[in-house]
């Protein structure tokens, strides 16, 4: 069963307890935290202090995205906030490996990043050793960005590596991702979805989650 991660970038940072309050509630799996440095992405949001505040709300767990340049240099204070996977950029880690292998060390789950121009293919040496693959389906640094079609075969074709390679890795589709395009994801292989506009936007964000969440069910119980 695929899991929705509800983007907290797009949650309403004058009442965020409301909007924790509603996805703990919520059939939501995961929570999505972007931290942005407004060098690797032109935008900066938040970092480990907020982090810190959110785990404390959180009754699921952190995804946190870490879109920043450097990020090795901060691992363990994110880990150390709360965040229970740690994503980074495969374009911001010249030394991929030993920045995976010190995500595994300070005991979160590892994932990898690419923007949407970085073919699949990069990972195929370091496949194995991923808990997660967010694919970026929009440009990273805003919410709200319409998302690029290419993904999908993209994601069909990290799906096969992962199967060829007997891998484990979840793969996740980041941005512009709805009800318009959730199937299409998930037939192609997605495992976790990101929304924030498409639920923190809707007029019923729960019922949305739920309606993310039900995609695919019949085919499950065939």
């Amino acid at each position: 069963m695929h899991l929705i991660a509800p983007s907290v970038l797009a949650a309403d940072f004058s009442n965020l307890q409301k909007d924790f309050d509603m996805v703990n509630q919520s059939e939501a799996d995961w929570y999505h935290v972007d931290i942005m440095d407004g060098r690797f992405v032109p935008n900066i949001s938040f970092g480990m202090n907020i982090v810190k505040i959110m785990k404390q709300m959180a009754q699921k767990p952190l995804d946190v995205h870490l879109m920043i340049v450097e990020p090795e240099k901060y691992i363990e204070q994110f880990r150390d906030a709360g965040a229970e996977v740690i994503t980074v950029h495969y374009e911001a880690c010249p030394h991929l490996h030993r920045t995976i292998q010190q995500i595994k060390a300070s005991g979160a789950k590892a994932g990898v990043a690419l923007n949407p121009h970085t073919p699949a293919t990069v990972l195929e040496n370091i496949l194995e050793d991923l808990d997660l693959v967010c694919l970026m389906s929009v440009n990273p640094g805003f919410g709200g960005q319409k998302f690029i079609y290419q993904t999908v075969p993209k994601t069909r074709q990290l799906k096969d590596m992962i199967i060829v390679k007997n891998a484990k890795a979840k793969i996740e589709i980041d941005g512009g991702v709805g009800l318009q395009n959730a199937e299409a994801l998930l037939k192609a292989g997605a495992d976790v979805l990101v929304a924030g506009s498409a639920v923190f936007k809707s007029e019923n964000p729960q019922d949305t989650i739920s309606r993310l969440k039900a995609i695919g069910k019949e085919t499950y119980l065939v």
